[in-house]
């Protein structure tokens, strides 16, 4: 199935304002997300973003970038214009990777498109177990319930997505920053208005799941820290730093 990968990137973020172009190993973040993309070799891969210094950025570094409006509220509207822009009526499945994951694994990425058509799913993304309780309290890190116990061949469905979890449920992950859609769920879940559970939580794939759109979730071999504070990226650089 034809996908096109969609990275949503913004320079106006509250906690890390300008993180997409913070520097790593001399490459910004959005850019080091980019190529971890195309590594993946899905489907083309393409920047949605508002800011014209992230479309140079990316060109600059061998990439495609689409300059979209301002007013998107969440990553996944941004990403629904960039489709209409792109204008290939073959694609079939569009993955959202977030702009602030450089860590993520490439065999994740794969896994979750290859789950997606083995299950003839509507939406899916991935999640990683918790090895450490901190992250249960970590409002940074968003967890997801699943109806079962994920392992490295299934493909439940979410029951609930959260930033503080006190469900007492064994099937609590770490939820990664990653979807894919079909193309018609996708152009379906922008025609919806948000919804209370996603402006409290700001969490948009509430809005899935209170518009009756089921998530699958499959198992992440790795567990990436995704960059939401100064904290999070002099982490992230450490990481990224010491394996060059």
């Amino acid at each position: 199935m034809k996908t096109l990968v969609i990275i949503p990137s913004r320079l106006s973020a509250t906690r890390l304002p300008g993180k997409p172009l913070l520097k790593i190993n001399g490459l910004s973040m959005i850019s080091h997300v980019f190529r971890k993309a195309e590594e993946a070799n899905i489907g083309d891969v393409v920047v949605a973003t508002e800011n014209q210094e992230i479309v140079d950025d990316v060109q600059q570094n061998g990439g495609r970038a689409i300059l979209t409006k301002k007013l998107h509220k969440t990553g996944t509207d941004r990403i629904s214009e960039a489709l209409k822009k792109f204008d290939d009526k073959n694609i079939e499945l569009v993955m959202n990777l977030q702009g602030d994951e450089p860590l993520m694994n490439i065999e994740d990425i794969r896994k979750l498109k290859n789950q997606m058509i083995k299950n003839n799913s509507n939406l899916g993304t991935l999640a990683s177990k918790i090895l450490d309780n901190k992250i249960f309290d970590n409002p940074n890190i968003v967890k997801v319930e699943t109806k079962h116990s994920l392992n490295n061949t299934n493909f439940p469905e979410a029951i609930d997505f959260g930033r503080k979890i006190t469900s007492k449920s064994e099937n609590i992950y770490h939820h990664l920053g990653i979807y894919c859609y079909k193309k018609d769920v996708l152009k379906r879940f922008v025609t919806y208005q948000q919804s209370s559970n996603e402006i409290k939580n700001n969490l948009e794939q509430l809005r899935a799941l209170d518009n009756d759109i089921n998530i699958n979730v499959t198992l992440a071999k790795s567990s990436p820290i995704g960059v939401d504070t100064e904290e999070d990226f002099v982490a992230i650089k450490k990481i990224m730093e010491y394996k060059t």
